[in-house]
């Protein structure tokens, strides 16, 4: 069954950030980065109710890391229309996760790697978005020099770990199939 507490609140997630987007793309860094945080906590509380009732589903599996993609990608489209990020670092976002939605559907398609958990450097990469966005809204939103300071600094973050996840998904698929191409030969 899908419709599930956690998977409503995933549900709302997704609802929230058009919104979202809007509030960024007008400049409105306070409320949207508020809007943000209600987002995070509906993702922390979907999680929480999930493991502690048994209210994870199949569905919810693929459900929530999507939503969650598709409000950190529309954060940064809207913060980049709002003029707090340069459009490179969003096209160096949503690029690299095209890439690796790319190689996940080769993956499921052609060979039999069904493995598709993020990696400890996509990991990094998504925490230190989530970081740099949050801090990017802060600086704008209050004015505050420091946060511009550190932003600016997580700002490229993001494009050094955008690259080294990219490449780090690239060569465990490189890997994978010289191993498959080896156990096939023998």
């Amino acid at each position: 069954m899908w419709l599930t507490i956690p998977n409503l609140l995933t549900l709302a997630r997704i609802v929230m950030t058009p919104f979202i987007l809007i509030e960024l793309s007008k400049g409105e860094y306070l409320i949207g980065g508020w809007m943000f945080g209600g987002a995070a906590f509906t993702d922390f509380l979907d999680g929480a109710l999930a493991r502690r009732f048994g209210g994870d589903s199949k569905i919810g599996q693929y459900f929530d890391p999507v939503a969650d993609k598709i409000l950190l990608v529309c954060i940064y489209i809207g913060l980049a229309l709002g003029g707090a990020v340069p459009l490179w670092i969003v096209l160096l976002i949503f690029g690299r996760d095209l890439w690796i939605l790319a190689l996940s559907a080769i993956a499921l398609r052609f060979t039999g790697y069904r493995n598709l958990k993020p990696s400890i450097w996509g990991k990094a990469s998504t925490f230190c978005q989530i970081l740099a966005a949050a801090g990017v809204m802060a600086a704008r939103a209050y004015g505050n020099s420091w946060f511009l300071l550190i932003s600016t600094a997580l700002l490229w973050g993001v494009a050094v770990l955008a690259i080294v996840s990219g490449v780090d998904y690239s060569l465990r698929g490189v890997v994978y199939l010289r191993r498959q191409s080896k156990a096939a030969l023998t």
